[in-house]
């Protein structure tokens, strides 16, 4: 399929119609979602699309160009997608969810207001809430993580270290706070969502870092974010013992 030039594209509305009207003419319901809908739309955004299909029998997902747009289709039945909601919101990141939440119908079907209604609630709710147990095993793992980058003296050890710090530090704060995580650009969204101002500083924390190999902003913010359920810990931490 030929690709249209950037300044000949249609519309994301209009690609998305003809897109699902060629490939899925018997699809109850479809609605456009993403960045495109939220007023976020770059030069290499896509179009998320889920469509509802009751003669599928089991969901599918499919990347492929088209309407001169790269597009995203998650196929599903009014079964799939209702367990997709919950599996999203078991893993504290609801990507479908969100995207019927917001999404803009594109085949109409009386189906598309009970989706969204049942997404707006699972969004409001949160995710499921964290054990005891599992706070102290996320703070061990936290407290492992920041030991090894005040020790790490390898510069390259020491980037891939703090990633995987702030990875876990971005879940620790939201799941303890009831909110929803994130993963990619979306660590910065999903804390931005709960707190404008911690969000800044914990951008500056791993930016001094990266700049200019400073750690001791993100030893602050760590300690400041475990400091509430305790504070590090190793010594007598047990995981699997009877």
């Amino acid at each position: 399929m030929n690709v249209r030039k950037p300044e000949e594209r249609l519309s994301a509305i209009k690609a998305a119609s003809n897109f699902v009207l060629e490939n899925f003419p018997t699809c109850q319901a479809a609605l456009l979602g993403g960045s495109v809908v939220r007023g976020e739309e770059t030069s290499t955004s896509d179009l998320d699309i889920v469509i509802i299909d009751d003669t599928i029998s089991s969901e599918f997902r499919e990347s492929l160009i088209a309407q001169g747009w790269p597009i995203e289709a998650f196929v599903h039945n009014e079964k799939t997608i209702r367990n997709y909601f919950q599996s999203d919101c078991q893993r504290a990141r609801p990507s479908l969810p969100r995207m019927v939440s917001e999404g803009i119908p594109i085949v109409h079907h009386p189906i598309i207001l009970t989706l969204k209604e049942e997404a707006n609630k699972l969004l409001r709710d949160g995710p499921p809430k964290w054990t005891n147990q599992m706070i102290d095993m996320k703070r061990y793992f936290i407290t492992d993580a920041l030991d090894d980058f005040i020790g790490s003296t390898n510069r390259g050890e020491g980037i891939f270290i703090a990633g995987a710090l702030g990875e876990t530090l971005h879940e620790f704060v939201l799941r303890t706070n009831g909110h929803w995580i994130g993963a990619s650009k979306w660590v910065v969204r999903s804390l931005k969502e709960y707190d404008e101002d911690f969000a800044e500083e914990y951008v500056e924390a791993f930016e001094q870092f990266y700049s200019n190999g400073e750690k001791q902003a993100i030893v602050r913010l760590v300690d400041s974010v475990l400091k509430p359920h305790g504070g590090r810990l190793f010594d007598g931490f047990v995981l699997g013992k009877d």
